[in-house]
């Protein structure tokens, strides 16, 4: 098992090209995944926030980590791509506590953030490279070259100076590099000049959040990014839909048949 884990592993890292993204449609249960591997995607990523909602929690490590780890096992044993987890900040796990119990999953990759979830604020840059490197290596001691996907929150804070925002951001960024993290995920980051300084800073080890609305893949493939991620909104648009649907059923009409626009006049 650990040999195909580090394949995998070595797979998923050698699909992180700066301006040839890796894209990332994150799935929150097993058919989720199963229908991104059969819409062609080489690899499956979680979002924490999504299968927090479809185990019926919170966003925010609400989640047992029990729950969590079993999800991401279900949707690992479900296909045969790479398989990368947000996995929040841990959840208070040790660094090889959090690498056994993601590998036991079958996943090889993770997302970590540095915001406390207790209290919302930033973690110190310090302890949050500590934590990163705890997990590199205990990666390491694995055999598996877990890949590591260092959430920058920086940006999710309203108000502020931007020259310091992005001074702080790309502090983080290269000290987490640094510290053995694949690639950086500066969450809530929309302003292109800022995405090409963090992409020089990092060899463009970078991973865009895509956004309702916001710029589509080709535009923020053109920034120099290694990784495209699609958060909880897919979850969010099942939802809206399932919610339309529940609707026409209740007023008694057909849900499989698409409403005829009223005419005019």
């Amino acid at each position: 098992m650990s040999a195909t884990l580090a394949d995998r592993a070595e797979a998923l890292r050698a699909l992180h090209r700066p301006g040839d993204p890796l894209i990332l449609p994150n799935a929150w249960d097993a058919a989720s995944a199963r229908a991104v591997v059969e819409a062609g995607f080489p690899a499956v990523a979680t979002s924490s926030a999504a299968v927090a909602a479809a185990l019926g929690h919170a966003d925010g490590e609400a989640t047992p980590p029990g729950e969590m780890f079993a999800a991401v096992a279900r949707i690992a044993r479900t296909v045969t791509v790479p398989v990368t987890a947000d996995l929040e900040r841990g959840y208070g796990l040790r660094p090889a506590e959090l690498v056994e119990r993601l590998l036991a999953a079958g996943a090889v990759g993770l997302n970590l953030e540095d915001s406390d979830p207790a209290t919302g604020r930033l973690v110190p840059v310090g302890a949050q490279a500590d934590l990163l490197a705890g997990v590199r290596s205990a990666a390491r001691e694995a055999g598996v070259h877990v890949v590591i996907n260092a959430r920058l929150d920086v940006f999710l804070r309203p108000g502020g100076d931007p020259d310091a925002r992005l001074a702080d951001a790309l502090d983080r960024a290269r000290r987490y590099r640094a510290a053995g993290a694949d690639c950086v995920y500066p969450i809530g980051l929309t302003e292109p000049e800022a995405v090409r300084a963090l992409v020089a800073a990092v060899d463009g080890r970078v991973n865009l959040l895509a956004r309702p609305g916001g710029p589509g893949a080709a535009e923020l493939a053109a920034l120099g990014i290694a990784r495209i991620s699609y958060g909880h909104h897919l979850h969010a648009a099942v939802r809206a839909r399932t919610a339309d649907l529940l609707a026409a059923v209740r007023a008694g009409g057909d849900p499989f048949v698409p409403a005829r626009p009223a005419r005019s006049g």
